[in-house]
């Protein structure tokens, strides 16, 4: 419709339910009016009667002011028209507030008469404000105006519903719809503009039809008929406005997508999977093919964001993650997910990727000279599934890319348009979003898991003592971290330590408080602390921690509750020494299969600042026993109470014959299917015993003799054994070593070599000062013994015993 068609006062849009509650008036070209409807006279007052072969200024202001009803109408556009809306006077007297619009019809020989519509703004007004946002959508389109006569004949139309329905108005002049156009429609319609003619009243029918003009596509309509009355009162003819709701359609469709976009995408903090929901929901709407390929380092949340622009020769590498179809088996795609997909260099994908634009290709050129005919593989596939019609949209967030979208209609033989490529914009920029948030749970994810390899040990360094398995299930089963830790620490004299300890909480806070506890444990068994030695200063070190914490948010010191067990066994001696910091105690299983619980003083949680002191016990365990340590998080149970956990897990470990790893996975199969509250970890070891034929030891007196009875005996030890290659060094070390005891100590002095992954030899006596590391000056006659032990030994130390102290030095087997 051009401007000369049609003018509305007040520059308002049409709503379709408007134009079937307004009121309708006809005026002819002198300004008077020729029919007239029930719903103007319930507007105006006026009936037809009054009405009818008077002025249009009834509904017209300033009317007869002008000559002509065309003049009029010229007047108003070059006036730009009324501002706002007009004002009308009732019959009764009171002024109403109306929105009017003029639309021009043609008749025989070009006449021309001019169709009023008139409708009262407060109402709509009202049901604007009150309207949902899907009816506020519902803008004018152009209107399609006709009207018959009383056996429904066309006696006057405007020029827009030639384009609603392909009639030209030389056809439609002077027939019936059903004449013009036959079919089902027509004749419906028909039948509702009898009831009008019949009934005086209005009414609206809503249809859908193919037009054969332009793109081949559906179109809704809504078709409004009134009631057309002459001065007397009765019917002379029918006028039906219709109006093209086919894109008010398209946008309740597209506020539909959006809405199911809104609670199918993102269900899940994965990357993979939301890619695929992206393709599913494309596929399900609009689409009948849809891939989702996501630059490689996002579904791990690695790398630096990819940025649009000009990208050369070398293209960003891009994987399958989400593909869908009409047909089953995906027959279009010629990669899988998790599949690497070639960017060909002229491509819309490298379109895409230089401009950061969507790519629309309504119809699909596979000619000569093409990309695709540049494609062999894209190529095949793309002849092979019919795809004639695709969009490229890229998946972005910010200014970085995450990756494309690929649409392809197949079956649908209607191309894409502008409207399905806002959609698929529209519903992308959605997924990424989506996208962007699992992207950087991945990377968060990525950080923790690498949290947790490098605090947790990555293998038990057991040696001849112990053979170990572990097994470690945080709460926090999204992060994969928390505060639990175990250890197998080797200690000198082929000891070993076994260390599980439980830090209040779980997460990444917890997991790094465990990684500052577990670092100090290995510090303190380097030191060769007995376990309530090493559980005190585990204690200091949590309250100093705890009190760095608190200063550094400016806050009082808060109680920073942890757990712990630590046991030292000797393969020698078979003694282990265990002592615990308000942890559970170990489980020990003999070699016939009796599980027991290791009377253990509870003690304190470390940190608490009670100052009470840890106390050891010390047991012989026969080789072959079963040593397990383990957090609470095995043992409680949100139905359970902490002694139903225990034999639970003593159960589960009495099962001799069976291997650490099984028992190992049985003990944690024995938790509730939901999966522990707190973090559990369990630490199983089997013990070992070292033979006799590999331990040498002997007491020798505090004289002079000592040292050279000690080489002479380490000499012929290491002859037995085959090491030869270590005398002379082994020498040295023995002479040094046994020379300290003698002179800072008044009791017998013991030797003792032995032979296990490595040599030990180990010098123990009563004196309590312990060794220390001194340079020796030039006129010193002393100070040297110890230099000497450091550069012939691989390491050395010292530890203390109940009746004094034990210094030791190993050496590598190469003899």
């Amino acid at each position: 419709m051009t401007m000369t068609d049609e003018v509305t006062l007040g520059h308002r849009e049409a709503h379709p339910r408007e134009t079937s509650e307004s009121a309708i008036a006809m005026v002819d070209e002198r300004g008077k009016v020729v029919a007239w409807t029930q719903v103007a006279e319930l507007l105006l007052g006026y009936s037809a009667g009054d009405a009818v072969g008077g002025s249009a200024s009834l509904v017209l202001p300033d009317a007869e002011e002008a000559p002509t009803t065309s003049a009029f109408v010229e007047r108003c556009r070059t006036q730009n028209g009324w501002p706002g809306t007009t004002a009308v006077r009732h019959r009764n007297g009171h002024m109403l507030d109306i929105n009017l619009r003029m639309s021009k019809v043609c008749g025989y020989g070009g006449s021309v008469r001019w169709l009023l519509s008139v409708s009262d703004v407060g109402p709509l007004a009202g049901r604007a404000m009150s309207g949902s946002a899907r009816e506020s959508l519902l803008i004018r389109a152009p209107i399609g105006i006709s009207v018959r006569d009383v056996q429904l004949r066309c006696t006057w139309v405007n020029d827009t519903m030639e384009s609603h329905d392909g009639i030209s108005r030389d056809r439609r002049l002077g027939r019936r719809f059903t004449d013009a156009l036959p079919g089902d429609e027509p004749e419906a319609l028909e039948a509702v503009m009898r009831h009008v003619l019949e009934s005086g009243t209005t009414k609206v029918h809503e249809y859908r039809t193919w037009l054969t003009a332009g793109p081949l596509e559906d179109h809704t309509f809504t078709a409004s008929s009134f009631c057309l009355q002459g001065a007397d009162g009765q019917a002379v003819g029918v006028c039906t406005i219709t109006v093209d709701l086919t894109e008010t359609r398209r946008v309740r469709e597209r506020l539909a997508v959006l809405g199911q976009a809104g609670t199918r995408l993102g269900r899940t903090l994965d990357v993979m999977q939301t890619s695929q929901e992206l393709a599913d929901l494309a596929v399900t709407l609009f689409a009948d093919y849809a891939a989702v390929d996501l630059e490689q380092s996002v579904p791990f949340g690695e790398g630096p964001p990819i940025h649009f622009g000009p990208v050369g020769e070398r293209l960003p590498a891009f994987r399958r993650a989400g593909v869908a179809s009409i047909h089953p088996g995906v027959p279009e795609s010629s990669w899988g997910r998790g599949e690497a997909v070639p960017v060909p260099s002229a491509s819309p994908l490298a379109y895409v990727l230089q401009t950061g634009t969507s790519h629309l290709e309504p119809i699909v050129d596979t000619g000569p000279g093409t990309w695709i005919d540049r494609d062999p593989v894209r190529a095949q596939k793309i002849h092979e599934s019919g795809m004639h019609s695709l969009m490229v949209v890229p998946i972005r967030v910010r200014h970085a890319l995450l990756g494309v979208a690929l649409f392809v209609r197949t079956g649908n033989p209607a191309p894409f348009q502008e409207v399905d490529l806002l959609l698929a914009e529209e519903l992308v920029s959605r997924a990424a979003m989506s996208l962007d948030i699992a992207r950087q749970y991945a990377r968060e994810q990525s950080v923790a898991l690498a949290l947790q390899r490098h605090l947790l040990p990555h293998s038990l360094g057991t040696g001849l003592a112990v053979e170990a398995a572990s097994r470690y299930l945080p709460a926090d089963i999204d992060h994969g971290v928390g505060g639990d830790w175990f250890d197998v620490i080797p200690l000198s004299g082929a000891r070993v330590a076994l260390v599980v300890g439980d830090v209040v909480g779980h997460g990444i806070k917890a997991a790094a408080t465990m990684g500052r506890l577990r670092t100090a444990v290995h510090t303190l068994a380097d030191m060769d602390l007995p376990p309530d030695e090493l559980l005190t200063h585990l204690d200091d070190t949590v309250q100093r921690l705890a009190e760095e914490d608190a200063d550094a948010l400016d806050a009082t010191p808060a109680v920073v509750g942890a757990t712990c067990v630590y046991a030292v066994y000797d393969p020698v001696t078979r003694k282990c020494t265990v002592a615990g910091a308000g942890h559970p105690p170990p489980a020990i299983v003999d070699p016939q299969g009796r599980a027991t619980f290791l009377e253990l003083p509870t003690g304190t949680p470390l940190g608490t600042g009670f100052g009470v002191p840890f106390d050891a016990v010390e047991l012989e365990l026969p080789e072959g026993s079963l040593l397990a340590l383990y957090t609470d998080g095995l043992i409680e149970t949100r139905d359970d109470d902490i002694d139903v956990g225990m034999q639970r897990l003593g159960k589960a470990l009495a099962q001799p014959g069976r291997s650490l790893e099984d028992l190992c996975t049985g003990a944690m199969d024995t938790l509730p299917c939901q999966g522990p509250r707190d973090d559990a970890t369990l630490l199983v070891v089997r013990t070992r015993s070292l033979s006799p034929a590999h331990v040498a030891s002997w007491t020798l007196p505090n004289d002079r003799t000592a040292v050279r009875t000690a080489r002479h005996m380490a000499a012929r030890q290491l002859t037995e054994w085959g090491l030869e290659g270590l005398e002379d060094s082994m020498k040295i070390i023995v002479s040094e070593l046994v020379t300290n005891a003698v002179r800072h100590s008044a009791g017998p002095v013991r030797l003792r070599l032995i032979r296990h992954q490595v040599l030990t030899c180990e010098v123990s006596d009563n004196d309590l000062c312990s060794p220390r590391l001194r340079r020796a000056r030039t006129g010193d006659e002393n100070g040297r013994g110890l230099c000497m032990v450091t550069q012939l030994s691989r390491r050395w130390g010292f530890r203390s015993i109940p009746d004094g102290k034990v210094v030791w030095a190993e050496q590598d087997l190469v003899g």
